[in-house]
């Protein structure tokens, strides 16, 4: 697969093509994460010239299959910016479904939207670019972006009946057209059928047909570009394996989504009571979850969705313990809601107290240490989930109506805490803060212990809720990521979780875990594992009751200390022939058609080259090209230049723009000077298109060079069982290598280790017998007579000088040496990597992770220790990655030199 042949290159090489100018025309709140990067350098490089990879025969149709939540519209607004760089003006935007329509229409159009993926302004080239949708291409403006959206029904009658606003194929041949359809997987209905009926065969005009047909009006220019989660890229589906196997560029699915942390994780609530009661967990819980958010300063309303068959088995009357047996439609649910909450009472939460659940007993729990009466929560509960509150989606109208504000349920002025619906949200939907589903009806469609539809569906509906609602404790954290996988105890793990609640139905609640994992959304299989620090360590050890741990901080990088270009490496050598600017002939030429002779009004003016300095031109026309660029306001260069005091020394002053020079080439009556003491004959049009040339070259440079934070150079202390956690509970991927159980090491009677436990890789196990048998040693057993070693499970960071990437790196070790004049303290960082890590050289340095390693060998040089002590004196130092050398035998040698030269020489 094309896919497989890219993932054998280094992912550095797919980043370093990422274009820094659209970088520039996103909007700044969408931060590109590597995965995407990644999948963007390829299909840069698939574009280039200089491709390494066997192409396709033309046209260009590529497959990005990408889990749900995963950003791929985001991955298509770079597109759409990178393929106008390259010529492309036209562009169809096609789905089935009418609500991914609108909701990206408006990613794409609303500039008000919170989803809105492109900057306040477009620029490109230094000419200000504006995004129309069409509903054609006939007259559109060459030098905008013209995007038509249509459902793939929609625009296959369009191209096959002739109707008013229709097109034929006929009119995409001249032109340059990209494709982009998402949820892809529908195009490929006929690759999917094993047979074709008569009339099917007739009817040669389907969606993949229609598609295709589309896309060869203009072979040699055309592009596709499809966008799916469900690519069954599976052996059971052949005819898809070979259809897209030279063109699934990128695979990233749910299960890499969700191992890389960049998913809620989900639990199953089984509560075995009526539909009321069921449904009162849910919102109990739901509104304990807001309690959480608002105690951390986390801005959060929390949905729950009510799902419901559009025929159940049962009525929805709330206000009895068992299902009424006629059958209604789900509508009846909402009614009977709004009058269980309209006619909420203290007794009902009371009862619900009497439910077994561990998370509705912790939220009860929480409500009672925060004094929040029972009183005040049924006031809330009115208040929260009332009628005006609560959002219907059961027909498709209804979806397509209300799209925009599904689309926004995020928002702060979107009040919308329920939602109720039948099947209508288990294609593009998106929405973050999502954290229960309740199930309404207790159905199973299994056939042949197989999950049937509904189940699937569901499953579907769950992985589009599991996308992560991001937020922030510490300054460090990785917004988009689980925070607490390695603290399950933690309160605000409930941020990090949804819930499916459902009645008790063990069999259908298998059925659905059985897709789940097959879709990647939870994990195969789950282990408990628990780290504690020994007992005896705890009794003994000196370090754990009084050592301290030095750790570095994060800060953001406001540009106080740079005041100049020079100071902020950013150049323009004008002598560089990338860099000169030719200005237009403003010639031309009259030629008779049989007649080989000239008429050229221009031909006896020959261009020159003069260098010019941009703080002699007009100042409004300077300006004027500062504000054609998003990054060119008072306020973004503030934050590169903190000693910026105007735009006017911006633009005048020999530190920024005024000290630059800029070779013009032009005609010699237009550069020839008329007065030696004034500027050259340049108009304001010539000296603004200059300016606007220059601006663009630096403004580049500013993506490149910035770095938005940096680490500390100062170490503070913090007391190390204040940082180590006494317990910390894991739960396992049973799949990982680190799950299974490391017998051959004896933990328990190596009185230098702190924990019980690390369930670690062979590599970290190496490394533990390795340091056993240095321990051993007796020149370290004659220096030291205090050791500690601790296993790091995510329990703190540090942060690397240059950029602010913060690691957690996997052992830190203490040693106190024996009493001398002044006590010397020791604290060593200690990374071990295994040999999936390294470079082209079976090494580290040019690896992906080598940054880690030239960090940790920067410690010993830069750490500035923050703690007043005249008896003592603390060291940091960091190692080289250890590696047990099966493959470079140097690695492990290199790391014992360097242990000893810290710790012996």
């Amino acid at each position: 697969m094309l896919y497989e042949i890219f993932n054998s290159f280094k992912k550095d090489f797919f980043t370093s093509r990422i274009d820094n100018e659209i970088i520039q025309n996103l909007n700044p709140k969408f931060e590109l994460r590597e995965y995407q990067k990644e999948a963007l350098g390829r299909f840069a490089i698939y574009l280039s010239d200089g491709c390494p990879i066997k192409k396709q025969q033309p046209p260009i149709h590529l497959l990005f299959n990408m889990a749900t939540g995963s950003g791929k519209t985001i991955l298509m607004a770079y597109q759409i910016l990178y393929l106008y760089k390259l010529g492309y003006r036209d562009f169809i935007f096609f789905t089935r479904l009418g609500n991914i329509i609108e909701k990206t229409r408006d990613n794409f159009l609303n500039s008000l939207s919170e989803k809105y993926l492109f900057a306040e302004k477009i620029v490109i080239n230094g000419r200000e670019i504006k995004i129309k949708e069409v509903e054609n291409f006939d007259g559109v403006n060459d030098d905008d972006i013209n995007i038509l959206f249509a459902t793939t029904s929609l625009l296959h009658n369009r191209l096959n009946q002739v109707k008013e606003n229709s097109f034929s194929f006929e009119d995409f041949k001249e032109g340059k057209l990209v494709l982009i359809a998402d949820e892809a997987h529908n195009l490929s209905s006929e690759t999917l059928r094993k047979k074709l009926t008569k009339t099917e065969i007739e009817d040669k005009k389907c969606w993949e047909n229609t598609v295709i047909q589309l896309l060869n009006t203009n072979k040699n220019e055309n592009i596709l570009l499809e966008f799916t989660a469900t690519a069954r890229l599976e052996e059971d589906y052949p005819g898809i394996l070979e259809k897209y196997k030279d063109k699934a560029i990128f695979r990233y699915d749910f299960k890499q989504f969700r191992q890389d942390g960049y998913s809620k994780d989900v639990k199953t609530i089984q509560v075995g009571a009526s539909l009321k009661e069921r449904v009162l967990t849910a919102i109990v819980i739901s509104q304990y979850r807001r309690k959480i958010a608002e105690k951390y300063k986390i801005i959060l309303k929390p949905i729950v969705l009510f799902k419901a068959n559009r025929v159940s088995e049962g009525g929805y009357n709330l206000n009895i313990n068992n299902l009424t047996p006629q059958i209604i439609v789900s509508n009846q649910f909402k009614e009977a809601f709004h009058k269980l909450i309209n006619n909420l009472k203290i007794e009902d939460l009371k009862n619900l107290q009497k439910i077994e659940n561990e998370t509705l007993k912790k939220a009860f729990d929480f409500f009672q240490k925060n004094n929040i009466e029972l009183e005040n929560l049924v006031a809330e509960l009115k208040n929260d989930f009332s009628k005006e509150k609560c959002l219907s989606v059961d027909e498709e109208k209804e979806v397509e109506k209300k799209q925009i504000l599904l689309n926004s349920l995020e928002d702060k002025n979107n009040a919308t805490r329920a939602i109720f619906a039948t099947e209508k949200l288990n294609e593009g939907w998106d929405v973050l803060n999502l954290f229960d589903i309740v199930r309404l009806y207790n159905s199973r469609d299994a056939k042949s212990n197989r999950p049937g539809k509904t189940t699937v569906a569901e499953a579907q509906l769950i992985g589009r809720g599991a996308r992560y609602y991001p937020f922030k404790i510490k300054p460090e954290d990785d917004l988009f990521k689980r925070k607490f996988d390695l603290d399950s105890e933690n309160e605000l793990r409930i941020l990090e979780t949804l819930y499916y609640h459902s009645t008790t139905n063990p069999r259908y609640i298998q059925e659905l875990e059985s897709v789940l994992r097959k879709e990647g959304v939870v994990p195969s299989n789950i282990i408990r594992r628990e780290i504690n620090i020994k007992d005896d360590f705890k009794k003994k050890n000196y370090f754990w009751d009084k050592g301290l741990i030095f750790l570095n901080k994060r800060k953001e990088r406001v540009g106080d200390n740079i005041f100049s270009f020079a100071e902020a490496k950013i150049e323009f050598d004008y002598k560089n022939k990338e860099n000169i600017f030719k200005l237009p002939t403003k010639s031309s030429e009259e030629r008779l058609v049989f007649d080989d002779k000239k008429n050229n009004n221009n031909q006896n003016v020959k261009e020159i080259t003069k260098v010019f300095q941009l703080k002699k031109f007009r100042k409004n026309a300077v300006r004027a090209a500062l504000d054609k660029f998003p990054k060119g306001t008072f306020e973004s260069l503030k934050k590169k230049f903190g000693k910026l005091k105007s735009i006017t020394e911006f633009i005048e002053s020999d530190n920024y723009l005024g000290g630059i020079f800029v070779n013009v080439i032009g005609l010699g009556d237009v550069l020839r000077p008329k007065d030696q003491s004034k500027n050259f004959f340049l108009s304001s049009l010539d000296e603004f298109e200059i300016a606007k040339f220059v601006i663009e070259k630096i403004l580049l440079q500013f993506e490149q060079e910035d770095k938005k934070y940096y680490g500390t150079s100062e170490f503070y202390g913090n007391k190390i069982k204040e940082i180590i956690k006494e317990r910390a509970v894991l739960y396992l991927d049973a799949e990982e290598p680190r799950a299974q159980n490391m017998r051959e090491f004896d933990f328990s009677s190596k009185d230098w280790f702190a924990q019980n436990e690390i369930w670690g890789t062979d590599e970290e196990e190496a490394f533990l017998r390795f340091m056993d048998e240095f321990i051993q040693n007796k020149k370290v057993k004659n220096k030291y007579d205090e050791i500690a070693l601790f296993r790091n499970e995510e329990f703190f960071k540090i942060f690397d000088f240059d950029a602010g990437e913060g690691f957690s790196p996997d052992f830190v070790t203490f040693l106190k040496e024996r009493k001398t004049q002044k006590q010397f303290f020791y604290q060593i960082f200690i990374e071990a990597k295994g040999g999936g890590f390294f470079d082209e050289n079976n090494r580290f340095e040019k690896s992906q992770e080598g940054w880690k390693q030239k960090f940790l060998l920067s410690l010993g040089k830069k750490a500035k220790i923050i703690f007043e002590s005249e008896n003592s004196k603390f060291i940091i130092y960091g190692l080289p990655f250890f590696n047990k050398g099966d493959k470079n035998p140097e690695l492990k040698k290199e790391f014992e030199e360097a242990l000893e030269n810290k710790l012996l020489v």
